[in-house]
């Protein structure tokens, strides 16, 4: 039986560390059809840390979040909006792939609640080892995952917020496969980088 319980970091600040530990968590069932734990990845003193919804089929498959599809329009709109991907730290508030299979295809299924508290744990802890400046949230699951399931993107998106277990702001905006997926494309785009460039003026 898988453990329930949710995830156990150990007591660390090395990410090392925590992403070894983090390759063997049975905290909710998600671990059993996933290929991989996808860790998060980048510096700890990253002055942003990034957290997306959970890695699809191809963040799953390589073991690296954000390489797929909207990982390449994230890394389009975070050139434009002036970050540089390579000084950010990238994570997902669920390190495991929830997918339902139709035929050879695997599709992405939305965590639940259960399975983003069971993991909330890993965050926090990635939270505590790169002490960021600003955390940058990616969708509404991302948004819950550390303002709680009250929380609204649709009312707060692109405002500075607090978070009692943050010890710098936070920004929420659309997820990039929202981007994706919406009916006009290049506006929903133009929306999401002006969201970027400023939550980058809150580090000014």
């Amino acid at each position: 039986m898988p453990d329930s319980r949710g995830a156990e970091p150990p007591d660390t600040t090395d990410l090392d560390r925590l992403r070894s530990a983090a390759s063997g968590c049975t905290g909710c069932p998600l671990y059993q059809d996933a290929t991989q734990t996808v860790f998060g990845e980048g510096a700890a003193g990253a002055k942003v840390l990034v957290v997306g919804e959970q890695p699809g089929d191809k963040e799953d498959l390589a073991g690296e979040p954000f390489v797929g599809p909207a990982g390449k329009l994230l890394d389009r709109a975070f050139e434009e909006a002036g970050f540089d991907r390579q000084s950010l730290y990238v994570t997902n508030a669920v390190k495991h792939f929830k997918f339902k299979r139709e035929g050879k295809r695997r599709i992405h299924r939305k965590p639940g609640r259960t399975e983003v508290v069971a993991c909330r744990p890993w965050l926090l802890a990635e939270v505590r080892a790169v002490r960021p400046d600003l955390v940058l949230l990616l969708g509404a699951t991302a948004a819950q995952s550390l303002l709680g399931p009250k929380f609204r993107l649709t009312a707060h998106r692109g405002e500075p917020l607090e978070a009692p277990d943050l010890m710098s702001p936070a920004v929420a905006t659309v997820h990039p496969s929202a981007v994706l997926r919406a009916p006009d494309r290049d506006d929903a785009y133009a929306a999401f980088v002006a969201d970027l460039k400023a939550a980058g003026k809150l580090l000014e």
